[in-house]
């Protein structure tokens, strides 16, 4: 999926901000984001398949984790740059896949 397509969704921004502040279970997610289980979920998995987030079994509880900074940059001229990374480490930026220029 498209790095665009994953941070195009508002639903998934509102579970990115959450995840940024602490570790959350689905309920709590679900709680907190206003969602429905099954949509949850589904956002859930679209971020952790393109590994912005993980996930982890504490006993009958599975907690999702926010594993990668986020970095979008966009400029005008004379620059007129676009760039959409998601980055472990901040100085992995300049290696991101997801730039132009």
């Amino acid at each position: 999926m498209d790095p665009l397509d994953i941070l195009g969704s508002k639903s998934r921004l509102k579970i990115l901000r959450m995840l940024s502040r602490e570790d959350m279970y689905v309920s709590e997610l679900m709680e907190k984001v206003k969602m429905d289980g099954k949509t949850c979920k589904h956002h859930l998995e679209c971020l952790e398949n393109v590994g912005l987030i993980s996930s982890r079994f504490e006993g009958r509880r599975k907690y999702y984790s926010l594993d990668k900074e986020v970095y979008l940059h966009i400029s005008p001229s004379p620059n007129r740059r676009y760039e959409l990374q998601f980055s472990k480490d901040r100085d992995d930026y300049s290696k991101g896949p997801y730039s132009s220029g």
